[in-house]
């Protein structure tokens, strides 16, 4: 028998607490925070700033980072287009049961095809919210925390989102967050006013 032959043999194995049972006892309701940009955009940054302003008041937050999950359950995936659709397909899935759970979930990953962020989006149906660190390429470049950019430069790095691998930008995004434009205090107050906590 294949390994790759799915089972046929599972059922969805429904929980008792309902979602209203954990809104009740959390005093907010699960949410999945899903920040899309460039490279260097500002999605650890601001998902960082996000998690504390949460937790200060009073809200069970937890970040979901890219390099992070490519650290354990995404180990064994790299960067070409089909490994890319995967990475984003399983945190999509642990997202959506982290929000399941009652817990805002931010996602800071590239996730650079439009068609792997919708289908998170139609899982998580109305928990997902996505927010496009819209920053330009140079800006970027010029930040470049981790030196992605100049190893991409010295041709160490390839299929590199914005460079040599493609970023669709999210068609319509519930926020739009200029990063070169307007300090950290000011994007993550937009995210607050618009998930109403």
């Amino acid at each position: 028998m294949s390994e790759n032959i799915k089972s046929q043999n599972i059922t969805w194995s429904k929980s008792e607490i309902t979602n209203n049972d954990r809104i009740k006892l959390k005093g907010h309701k699960g949410l999945i925070i899903w920040f899309t940009g460039l490279p260097s955009s500002g999605k650890s940054t601001i998902a960082k700033a996000l998690e504390i302003q949460l937790h200060k008041k009073g809200k069970h937050a937890y970040i979901l980072d890219g390099d992070n999950i490519r650290h354990g359950l995404n180990s064994d995936l790299g960067f070409c287009a089909k490994d890319r659709e995967e990475n984003i397909r399983r945190v999509g899935e642990v997202a959506k049961l982290f929000a399941d759970a009652g817990i805002i979930v931010i996602t800071s990953f590239i996730s650079p095809y439009e068609k792997d962020r919708k289908k998170v989006r139609e899982k998580a149906k109305d928990k997902f919210i996505e927010v496009y660190l819209k920053c330009p390429l140079e800006v970027c470049k010029k930040r470049d925390p981790k030196g992605l950019y100049k190893k991409v430069e010295a041709g160490e790095i390839e299929n590199f989102t914005g460079i040599s691998a493609p970023y669709e930008e999210p068609k319509d995004p519930e926020i739009i967050l200029e990063t070169d434009k307007y300090p950290i205090e000011r994007c993550i107050n937009k995210i607050i006013e618009k998930i109403n906590l």
